[in-house]
């Protein structure tokens, strides 16, 4: 499931660094959580669906390495983003 437009859109105005940045580290995070959140509801009503199932596992595992290193390069933007998103930190 892609996002729609509108909403990488206002991801990307509001986490990125600039207007229509999608490549900062922060951007990717604050998307991949978006379709985490939507592959998660999915997933509540057709829990036998393993190929979306395989693809939230992937995409997870790919935000924590964003996250990883995100915390290494800069704490304090780390610290702000997991706030703004309401991850666990």
């Amino acid at each position: 499931m892609a996002l729609d437009k509108e909403i990488k859109k206002k991801m990307c105005d509001e986490f990125g660094l600039h207007s229509g940045d999608t490549g900062s580290a922060e951007a990717q995070v604050a998307m991949l959580t978006e379709n985490i959140r939507q592959l998660t509801e999915h997933l509540k009503t057709h829990h036998k669906d393993f190929s979306s199932k395989r693809g939230l596992l992937k995409q997870v595992a790919q935000r924590k390495c964003f996250l990883k290193y995100l915390a290494k390069r800069s704490p304090e933007k780390y610290k702000l983003l997991i706030e703004k998103l309401g991850l666990k930190g």
